[in-house]
């Protein structure tokens, strides 16, 4: 390992990594997985995997940019060991939120529809995200898993059904149904908490 750090030269310094980095990557890590212990462990092998790595850092970028980059692939991976290592399947969600918020048709019910023009804009950021994670934590480990991957990871449905082993249509139904539930809980939560 030592070798790998003196490749790199004075562009990088990978004591100082813990002390300037660690506490970002770990709340980035903790926002993705909603989980402390398992926020600590991906931050901790992310810090061996760039120790081990330090020699192919090309200097393009920052410290930072780097780790986050190896990070986020961690995350990627820990939530693939995760949803192969539960046993969960998404059919026989009971209390399925679409019943309330649709009608036979597929169209908004219309009490639903007049309470949901509140503008987001004026929202604080940190009561939002402190909101979301209490509704993610509400949703089964995969549909936190597929929505935490398509929107805060940002990955293609290829990579999502890839990295998960399941279909397209799977990861849409599960998709729709992450999202319809953090949509009455994000309404519900936040009235509660901001009023």
């Amino acid at each position: 390992m030592e070798e790998a750090i003196e490749k790199s030269g004075d562009a990088m310094n990978p004591a100082t990594w813990v002390e300037e980095h660690g506490d970002y990557l770990f709340r980035y890590a903790l926002s993705r997985l909603r989980d402390a212990e398992s926020a600590e462990e991906v931050v901790q092998e992310m810090f061996l995997a760039g120790l081990r790595h330090a020699g192919q850092f090309a200097g393009r970028g920052t410290d930072r940019a780097w780790l986050l980059g190896i990070l986020k692939r961690k995350i990627v991976d820990y939530i693939r060991k995760r949803s192969r290592a539960s046993n969960l399947s998404t059919s026989g969600d009971e209390n399925d939120p679409s019943d309330m918020l649709f009608d036979q048709t597929g169209s908004w019910r219309a009490e639903f529809r007049r309470g949901s023009d509140r503008p987001l804009d004026s929202l604080e950021r940190k009561e939002f995200w402190d909101v979301l994670r209490k509704c993610l934590d509400g949703l089964t480990p995969r549909q936190a898993d597929v929505f935490t991957l398509r929107e805060m990871e940002q990955l293609t449905t290829e990579e999502i059904c890839k990295e998960l082993e399941i279909s397209t249509s799977n990861l849409w139904v599960l998709l729709h149904r992450a999202r319809l539930r953090l949509s009455v809980c994000m309404k519900s939560r936040w009235q509660n908490e901001v009023e």
